[in-house]
């Protein structure tokens, strides 16, 4: 007996879901441009317009409304308001067809694509594709889809790849774009340059000025809180983070770097700081300063040394400036820090500064015995008394000594001389490197020239650095003995220990025996006192 094939036709969308067979299938329209350019949303408003006529001459359609995102990526859905709520919509039975422009439109990423078309036809939601011309309820539609939405991802990595090579031609122009509002202190004229927020510039100003003078960034932002100075988005509590960041940015100093951070994944948008991975792009003198450079350069060597008590101190998490002289007073005898104990109870209480390695280990581990609290605050009056008596005398000889350390390290070196033979060197090696593609040498011979060539190079260039570090190191201490000569110049006289002042003056305090303690000042002079 031969075998009999009959047909059973498939059932219309509204008997499955048992409504009436004369009902009209509702349908919506899914809409997206990439950017929130004049032009985009010119093609935006034409599409919105496009499919609601479409929809609604369809007889048997009910229109069902516009969804449509401008200004969003499509490389995922995270972000897509208007696409989350069409679904969402399309879930709970609202909608029976959704039409959209093309799988690109519709979304970059395969899985995504994917995962919500399936979703949508296990609902029994349809989805239309023009440009494809693809039915996502046709047996054939999840073949040429699968197909088709890796072609658009492809196509949202080469967008992305093109956009990032715009992005950092842009960056090798010095052009800086600057998110002036999470940024405190400078607000955007008409032509979108930044300019300095007097109000805001004086919160900055605070800042580094209170770290110079020793606070730490808890410390300070505690202060900003009690004063009811708000960030930069409005809130009233300051973190340490911010405080951080803020005294790390290199555009208060008028500066840009560019490309701290860079994305990794073109889908997911995932950015990660740039250890070297990509070039990144210094751009000196971008836009009007807030903080003096020195001042920049004074806060960031400030950030090393207290990064390097945190280091060398075990068992301690952070830096400390709970008391004045947290992390600045240090053994002569084994270079440990000292630590803040208190000695007898009551009336007879009082408080001194014990080196660490004799606190943990006892007078076998370091002979320098604690010194009391109060005669090194005493000792430090007595050092700027006297620094104020005669501060002319001191300013031109601090003056003086940082000149001549200069002077003598750069008389070992003439950089136009190493400048001049420098530009020899590269000439030498180009020819060398030119004749060995045009007429080609002996391996050896080449190889014996072109590393002879590239060794001096090298110690020309660490020669001329080392100047290079030298002039910065001269700029440094200037800029740290002016502010030293402007404080002093406007003092008569110290009669108590002042916390601000010591955190301005001193850099350390290097305890020599039980009666002498040296004061380094931040220009970087010794000064050395009976307690």
């Amino acid at each position: 007996m031969s075998k009999v094939v009959s047909v059973i036709p498939a059932k219309p969308l509204q008997v499955i879901r048992g409504l009436p067979v004369e009902s009209k299938k509702r349908v919506c329209a899914y809409c997206r441009v990439s950017t929130d350019t004049d032009e985009q949303l010119s093609s935006y408003e034409a599409q919105v317009t496009y499919y609601e006529e479409y929809i609604k001459k369809r007889p048997d359609w009910e229109f069902a409304g516009i969804y449509a995102d401008e200004g969003i990526t499509g490389t995922n859905t995270k972000n897509r308001t208007e696409f989350n709520r069409m679904i969402d919509d399309c879930l709970t039975g609202r909608i029976d067809l959704i039409v959209t422009k093309s799988i690109s439109r519709f979304a970059r990423n395969t899985l995504d694509c994917l995962k919500y078309v399936r979703m949508l036809k296990d609902k029994g939601v349809a989805i239309f594709f023009e440009k494809e011309n693809i039915d996502t309820m046709d047996s054939k539609g999840e073949v040429l889809l699968t197909i088709l939405s890796s072609l658009a991802q492809d196509e949202s990595r080469s967008i992305s790849e093109n956009s990032r090579w715009g992005i950092v031609r842009r960056f090798q122009q010095g052009k800086v774009r600057v998110n002036h509002k999470k940024f405190i202190g400078y607000d955007k004229d008409e032509n979108g340059e930044l300019v300095i927020n007097k109000q805001e510039a004086a919160i900055v100003r605070r800042i580094f000025a209170e770290y110079l003078a020793g606070k730490g960034c808890k410390a300070i932002g505690k202060g900003l809180e009690r004063d009811g100075v708000l960030t930069a988005t409005g809130k009233k509590v300051w973190h340490e983070s911010v405080i951080k960041k803020m005294l790390q940015n290199e555009k208060y100093a008028g500066d840009a770097l560019l490309q701290k951070t860079i994305t990794v994944d073109f889908l997911t948008h995932k950015r990660v700081i740039n250890k070297g991975y990509v070039p990144q792009y210094f751009v000196e003198n971008n836009h009007p300063a807030i903080i003096a450079k020195e001042t920049f350069k004074a806060v960031q060597t400030e950030m090393e040394r207290r990064s390097e008590l945190m280091g060398g101190n075990k068992g301690r998490s952070r830096y400390t400036n709970k008391y004045p002289f947290s992390g600045k007073i240090f053994c002569n005898e084994c270079g440990a820090a000292f630590r803040r104990k208190s000695w007898g109870t009551g009336k007879y209480k009082k408080y001194v500064w014990i080196c660490r390695t004799r606190d943990e280990q006892g007078p076998k581990g370091c002979s320098i015995q604690a010194v009391d609290e109060e005669k090194l605050q005493e000792a430090f009056v007595r050092v700027v008394n006297q620094l104020i008596s005669d501060r002319d005398t001191f300013i031109a000889r601090m003056t003086e000594n940082i000149e001549k350390v200069f002077n003598e390290q750069a008389s070992k070196v003439d950089v136009v001389a190493v400048d001049r033979r420098l530009e020899e060197l590269r000439t030498e090696m180009a020819a060398l490197v030119k004749l060995n593609l045009t007429t080609g040498i002996d391996d050896e011979i080449y190889g014996e020239e072109y590393r002879r060539i590239a060794g001096e190079i090298e110690v020309l260039r660490s020669r001329r650095a080392g100047i290079m570090q030298a002039e910065m190191m001269r700029q440094e201490m200037r800029g740290r003995l002016r502010e030293i000569a402007m404080v002093l110049r406007d003092m008569d006289g110290v009669r108590e220990f002042d916390e601000e002042l010591f955190g301005m003056l001193v850099e350390r305090v290097r305890v020599i025996n039980l009666v002498q303690v040296e004061f380094v000042l931040r220009s970087g002079v010794g000064v050395v006192e009976i307690l």
